[in-house]
C-alpha cells in the first residue's frame, strides 16, 4: 500500500524552484556525521518542499525542490543554520582522527 503523504508529494505539480548546496568537509566521516544528524530533521511541509542529501568524497550535497520561492527560501535558510551549528560542533569537539577513536570503542 502506498503512503498517502508520498503520493501527495508526487502528485503536486510545479516543483519549479530548486537549489543545490555543497559543503566540503574534506572528511568522509565529518560529512557523514552532519548528514546523519540532519537527516532526522524532516521537512515541515513535505508537500511543498523536498530535500535530498548525499555524501561523496567528504562532501555533503543537498538538493532542494519547492513549489514556491518562499518555501525554498525558508527551508534553505533553516537548513543552513543547522549545518552551521553541526559544523561548529564538529570543529569544537574534533579530536583528530575520529576513525581511530571509533575503532577503539
Amino acid at each position: 500500500m502506498e503512503d498517502p503523504a508520498v503520493s501527495a508529494v508526487e502528485d503536486c505539480p510545479g516543483w519549479d524552484f530548486t537549489c543545490d548546496l555543497e559543503v566540503d568537509y574534506e572528511s568522509e566521516l565529518h560529512a557523514s556525521i552532519v548528514c546523519a544528524a540532519l537527516a532526522v530533521d524532516k521537512e515541515l511541509q513535505p508537500d511543498k518542499v523536498k530535500r535530498q542529501m548525499s555524501v561523496c568524497n567528504g562532501r555533503l550535497s543537498v538538493h532542494f525542490e519547492a513549489v514556491e520561492a518562499r518555501f525554498l527560501r525558508a527551508s534553505f535558510s533553516s537548513f543552513v543554520d543547522l549545518v552551521t551549528i553541526a559544523t561548529k560542533t564538529i570543529e569544537e569537539f574534533d579530536m583528530g582522527d575520529a576513525s581511530l577513536i571509533a575503532e577503539n570503542m
